[in-house]
């Protein structure tokens, strides 16, 4: 099965992105080894589009499972959309091929088909990937963003990614890029985290009217990190009108939130290293009846207008939950006074 025939969207730059991808982080007390068996169920049960970074630090891993993956010959090089990401250490324009290159040489590749800007914020250089001084503060860098995608066309030209986007952009960070002189391609796709408690809607509304493809990340929810969220804060996959909604279909809440991504034309990354759940998390690419559902009333005791059923999950559903989530990625995210991720 190669690219064209599954369900993937085109790109502004012609390159195809499977809607439904794997994501591959993984918290530091979970062993490396992990990453490498749980990519290998993912090829085994369907997913071609994989997702990684050089901050999760398991490209060695998952790398050997893509290589092992297509010396079986489940797949071949040709069938996957691998995406690797520069990290903020590296956004001086000297150094992002430099960590695209490690990457490559990790994964034993070639070439990826996605790189992007992980972050749009440069620390300080060198192998510390999260540098801080003697009082414990980060150390930022000065660094003109524009420059960094400059460096990454110039890695798209030399054949090491097929394609180029960034990733926790808003609306004015894309814009720097958009309307930057002498630009030579525009990101093909926007990585932020969405999920109905973050529903993303207006800076989808942006990106879909420049051609930039919304990928999703925690689209089953923010990753529970102790350091930044209440131990008290609500599970997304726990919520009733999700689980009402799984219920009624005889399906999972973790489908319906896929679900409600790939129907508002916003591509999905989920992430499980349970295989149980990753068979079921691919699943939702073969269950059409859910884009037909119907949940007029559920949405009305939220508050929420009834509209088509086409775009029933993807409507604004839980508006005060959303709320709270914003506020708790400002409290993550928060330099000098200003937000990184986007907030609309």
């Amino acid at each position: 099965m190669d690219l064209k025939h599954s369900r993937s969207v085109k790109l502004n730059d012609g390159n195809l992105m499977p809607v439904l991808g794997f994501g591959t982080f993984a918290s530091k007390e979970i062993p490396k080894s992990k990453a490498a068996e749980a990519t290998k169920v993912a090829i085994d049960v369907g997913f071609r589009h994989i997702d990684a970074a050089y901050f999760y630090q398991n490209e060695e891993e998952v790398g050997q499972a893509l290589r092992d993956k297509m010396a079986d010959g489940t797949v071949k090089r040709e069938d996957l959309f691998y995406t690797t990401k520069i990290w903020i250490t590296f956004l001086r324009p000297e150094l992002v091929r430099q960590c695209l290159e490690r990457s490559l040489k990790k994964l034993g590749l070639d070439y990826v088909d996605l790189c992007i800007i992980h972050i749009p914020i440069a620390m300080k250089p060198g192998e510390e990937l999260l540098p801080k001084d003697a009082n414990g503060k980060f150390i930022f860098d000065t660094v003109d963003i524009r420059d960094t995608w400059e460096a990454l066309e110039k890695c798209k030209d030399a054949g090491l990614s097929k394609s180029i986007g960034v990733s926790n952009f808003n609306h004015k960070q894309l814009e720097l890029i958009l309307n930057k002189p002498r630009l030579k391609y525009k990101p093909t796709c926007n990585q932020v985290e969405c999920h109905p408690y973050l529903n993303q809607s207006k800076l989808l509304e942006f990106c879909k009217s420049k051609d930039i493809v919304l990928v999703a990340y925690s689209a089953l929810g923010s990753h529970r990190d102790s350091s930044w969220v209440s131990s008290d804060s609500p599970y997304l996959l726990e919520d009733p009108v999700l689980m009402t909604i799984a219920k009624k279909h005889n399906q999972t809440p973790g489908q319906v939130a896929l679900r409600y991504q790939l129907q508002r034309g916003v591509v999905v990354l989920a992430k499980s290293f349970n295989e149980k759940r990753i068979k079921e998390n691919f699943q939702v690419k073969a269950q059409d009846h859910l884009s037909r559902m119907r949940h007029r009333g559920i949405f009305l005791q939220m508050g929420v207008p009834a509209i088509h059923s086409s775009r029933c999950l993807a409507s604004e559903c839980h508006r005060h939950m959303a709320s709270v989530c914003l506020r708790r990625q400002q409290r993550k995210y928060r330099v000098k006074g200003w937000v990184l991720l986007p907030l609309h």
